[in-house]
């Protein structure tokens, strides 16, 4: 299927008006539960931008003052070669409550060599979890 086949073609009210919506709108992925307004996981995909401009959108959802943050998970996607960026910029004292907000690190190889699997046997984030790794 084509890239963003079955995806909304606009954000739900509740998330486009919530405090934080213009740095929610830039979430490179944002999951919603099924017939709901609530964002279930959010992806921030950092290929070649700033680690810390996603961790930041991250935290602007999660601390949005509603009750629209992730239920299941934020994830930040990127290269496996840039694990150590990630962590450091995780390491920031300006992110050092991070930890309650259950960040993950998804690196492309986990997706790459799980992708069949994942597409054949899953439908929710329990695959996507067992593969990405805590942060901090």
């Amino acid at each position: 299927m084509r890239l963003g086949e079955g995806c909304l073609e606009s954000l739900p009210t509740s998330i486009s008006t919530s405090t934080g919506a213009d740095a929610i709108r830039l979430i490179d992925v944002l999951w919603l539960e099924q017939g709901g307004d609530r964002v279930a996981a959010a992806f921030e995909v950092e290929h070649s931008t700033s680690i810390y401009s996603g961790i930041v959108r991250m935290l602007d959802l999660a601390l949005s003052g509603s009750d629209l943050h992730a239920t299941a998970g934020l994830f930040l996607v990127a290269p496996d070669a840039r694990e150590s960026e990630v962590r450091a910029q995780i390491a920031r004292p300006a992110f050092n409550r991070i930890a309650d907000l259950e960040i993950a690190y998804l690196p492309y190889g986990e997706l790459e060599r799980h992708k069949e699997a994942i597409s054949r046997f899953g439908s929710g984030l329990k695959a996507i979890k067992a593969i990405s790794r805590a942060l901090p």
